[in-house]
């Protein structure tokens, strides 16, 4: 008997491919088929799914980037990459098509509807993106990775939980080391946008901590490419051992190890630091479309799991008492661990799975 086939439609950024990938990963696992469509932005971050996912690359736009002429091509590059994904779903008959969001997901979802495909969708934030907001009523179901998500009159949201990488589930509830006087690790980590104002205000902040917890730090901090060099020079000149890169491929890791992480508070972030539980400051990045970064955040919030500081108000005498009174309390370090752990859906991958299969015994 052939094997099902799942179609994932995934933008290109970590918050989409992420929970994608973690579908994509327990879906073969369960002897389906898998193929990811995406455009040619979204295939350059495909490095961690399985080599049995078939990456097919579909024409997308978007009218947020360029000038007038390239907005002018959007439509047409849109609907070029619709009607391929079309003639791909009438050769290859997927049982099931689900969409992560990103502008490079249009293609896929579009001939899905058009062709009366079984298909979801799963939302990552607690507001819907642009994308997922345009199928919310179009799709059978909203897998809801924050809950509650603001949701269209007439769309079926279902709690879900983020999935996360198979990586972060092998660390999930993984002990905690509260602090005190032996080495403890910060993570800090600012996503691909917006990153520049953490390696601004991070590093004076730890070097402002008090003596007996200073002496005890040890860094690992994301940084732009443009930023990686000074952000380095600073801790190297404070004597503050760091490993500065620009992109940690053993998050997990680091994360579990870690006293404290200093984060924005994308969906996916969130959901690791849930899973592995994880004390937290959480700076939401103040640009992202309808704040979405604030309302992933308040669920760890008002948890007691983490300490919420929004952008304006990231200040380096003010972070450093806000680490101080994480670090320097080891019961509070604690709780707030126990907290984030309380908050995480680590069977989140389960439950998707368990809709994508009652969705492919429908017809559309």
């Amino acid at each position: 008997m052939t094997q099902p086939l799942l179609v994932i439609a995934a933008g290109g950024t970590g918050g989409h491919m992420f929970p994608a990938q973690a579908l994509a990963e327990a879906m073969l696992a369960q002897g389906w088929r898998v193929k990811l469509s995406t455009d040619a932005r979204g295939a350059r971050y495909t490095g961690g799914f399985p080599h049995e996912v078939e990456i097919e690359q579909v024409g997308s736009a978007t009218f947020a980037r360029g000038g007038i002429a390239a907005k002018l091509t959007v439509p047409f590059k849109i609907l070029g990459g619709s009607i391929a994904a079309a003639g791909r779903m009438l050769r290859d008959k997927p049982a099931v098509v689900v969409g992560f969001g990103g502008y490079p997901t249009i293609p896929a979802m579009t001939a899905a509807f058009v062709l009366r495909k079984p298909r979801m969708i799963h939302e990552q934030n607690g507001i819907l993106g642009r994308v997922n907001r345009i199928f919310a009523k179009r799709v059978a179901t909203v897998a809801c990775g924050t809950w509650p998500t603001e949701l269209p009159e007439g769309a079926n949201g279902v709690e879900v939980g983020n999935p996360v990488r198979g990586t972060i589930l092998e660390r999930a509830g993984a002990g905690y080391i509260a602090p005190g006087d032996y080495p403890m690790s910060i993570v800090v980590m600012g996503g691909s946008q917006g990153a520049r104002i953490l390696s601004d205000v991070v590093p004076p902040a730890i070097s402002g901590l008090p003596s007996e917890i200073r002496r005890n730090i040890r860094v690992s901090h994301q940084a732009r490419a443009e930023d990686l060099d000074r952000v380095a020079q600073y801790y190297a000149d404070e004597g503050i051992p760091a490993d500065v890169q620009t992109f940690f491929n053993d998050v997990p890791t680091r994360m579990s190890e870690a006293q404290l992480v200093i984060t924005r508070a994308g969906a996916s972030t969130i959901a690791d630091l849930s899973v592995i539980g994880r004390p937290s400051i959480l700076v939401p990045y103040a640009a992202a479309a309808a704040d979405h970064q604030t309302a992933n955040a308040q669920g760890l919030v008002n948890a007691g799991a983490a300490i919420l500081v929004p952008e304006k108000d990231l200040h380096v005498e003010s972070l450093s008492e806000q680490i101080s009174s994480v670090l320097g309390d080891p019961q509070r370090a604690m709780n707030m661990a126990q907290s984030a752990l309380a908050c995480g859906k680590p069977d989140a991958t389960e439950t998707l799975v368990e809709l994508t299969q009652n969705l492919a015994q429908t017809r559309g």
